[in-house]
């Protein structure tokens, strides 16, 4: 079974930006995982809603948007408004998880949270029958180009664990260091959506690796 591959534009080249969208439309990525970095929850700066809105003018694709950013709440219909077809947050980032959630789905969006290398998957319990997806983070969020936590294949396991156990429709996304070399393994964990950034921007045949991604199970 094929995977949902979200190329990261965190790792595009921004003097080029529409290029490599107009890229990403040719191939067989599904989404667009764009990373919103906010200099206080993580230490770096991405972009924001003017970036997601020419992205979104070049792109059919899912626009999957990833919010590394403290009181998310203030933005959710701002990002909605400027594209986002999936908003996820942290749960670390958040007072009111389920609020949250509510909140996102509210404007039209799907709705994820995102757990830390450090954050147990227990802590979804409650709120997983509402979730659309599970974001793994397999490094520590804020910069691309890490390398993958190696345990976090065991997260996706328990993830996929609670999901089955509560009949939850949420997916489950694996963020961080993810490429080729262990897009297999992720896919048998049990996940459905790979995040790949200099996976694929840093290919010499970035259709081929998006390709080789998807196809790895």
């Amino acid at each position: 079974m094929s995977v949902i591959v979200a190329p990261s534009v965190l790792s595009a080249d921004f003097g080029n930006l529409q290029r490599d969208v107009e890229m990403l439309n040719r191939s067989e990525a599904e989404w667009i995982h764009i990373d919103v970095m906010d200099g206080s929850y993580v230490p770096n700066i991405s972009f924001g809603f003017p970036v997601l809105q020419a992205i979104r003018k070049h792109t059919t694709k899912f626009c999957d948007v990833h919010l590394m950013v403290v009181e998310p709440e203030r933005y959710f219909q701002q990002f909605r408004d400027s594209g986002a077809d999936m908003i996820t947050i942290h749960y670390e980032a958040v007072t009111h998880l389920d609020s949250a959630i509510h909140q996102i789905q509210a404007t039209g969006a799907k709705a994820g949270v995102a757990l830390n290398p450090s954050t147990p998957v227990s802590v979804l319990k409650e709120v997983i029958q509402l979730l659309d997806l599970v974001l793994v983070m397999s490094v520590n969020p804020g910069f691309g180009g890490q390398k993958f936590i190696p345990y976090s294949v065991e997260k996706v396991k328990e993830a996929r664990a609670l999901i089955n156990s509560t009949g939850s429709k949420a997916v489950i996304e694996v963020d961080g260091g993810v490429g080729t070399g262990n897009a297999a393994q992720l896919i048998h964990a049990g996940a459905n959506v790979l995040v790949a950034g200099n996976a694929v921007f840093a290919s010499a045949d970035p259709l081929q690796t998006i390709q080789q991604i998807k196809n790895a199970a």
